[in-house]
């Protein structure tokens, strides 16, 4: 009988080199794509994240309630506080909100705060004094109400009153102290620029102009 010829020793030694090599290639491919859909997930959750942050800035603004004899909108150099409207339910009371920068995990970082709904004149200022202490020295419970936004190395206000641009600390009735609060004490715009983190996936600075609505909305 005819002897039947397997394959030799070499050939199965080559079949397999042949066949790792493709599961590496492969594997390398599958990696490759991997490692980009990470990449764009990331990339795609910083956007969103600036995204909801700046939109959140111009909501606080917008929702802006000037109070007799107490001040609404003050920037200290730190931290901007502002006295809000409630949220969702008309009559929900006021809200302290506050927006800094602090050193988070030695990282510097956009930070928002805001206070429980406020129904009381005390109740408010203790608030008001509480977003100031948060951004100057926080302690765990001030934590618990920050939120991060997005990495960032500096961040600017200015204020736009009397035709031009202005630091709000060399602004008219931006002292924080207690005042009447009237349309006069809200500058007819605010600006933010921010000074974004390197690595991220948006890099330089952002620029975001808020016009007082009784003058034509926000931008």
């Amino acid at each position: 009988m005819r002897r039947l010829r397997g394959f030799t020793l070499i050939e199965l030694l080559v079949a397999i080199g042949l066949m790792a090599l493709m599961a590496a290639l492969s594997w390398r491919g599958l990696d490759g794509m991997t490692r980009s859909q990470a990449r764009m997930r990331q990339h795609s959750q910083e956007v969103s994240a600036l995204q909801a942050g700046l939109a959140q800035w111009g909501a606080d603004l917008d929702a802006l309630a000037p109070q007799p004899n107490t001040p609404s909108l003050d920037w200290d150099g730190r931290a901007l506080r502002v006295v809000r409207r409630g949220f969702t339910v008309p009559g929900e009371g006021l809200t302290v909100v506050a927006w800094s920068r602090r050193n988070v995990d030695g990282q510097g970082q956009w930070l928002r705060w805001q206070s429980l709904p406020l129904r009381t004149r005390g109740e408010l200022q203790q608030a008001w004094q509480a977003a100031a202490l948060w951004a100057q020295n926080p302690g765990d419970a001030e934590r618990l109400r920050e939120v991060r936004i997005v990495p960032i190395d500096e961040w600017q206000i200015f204020y736009y009153r009397g035709d031009a641009w202005s630091n709000p600390l060399s602004s008219a009735g931006s002292t924080g102290e207690v005042k009447a609060a009237n349309d006069s004490a809200v500058p007819d715009a605010v600006r933010l620029v921010l000074t974004l983190a390197a690595g991220q996936a948006i890099s330089g600075s952002v620029t975001r102009d808020w016009l007082r609505p009784g003058l034509g909305g926000g931008k």
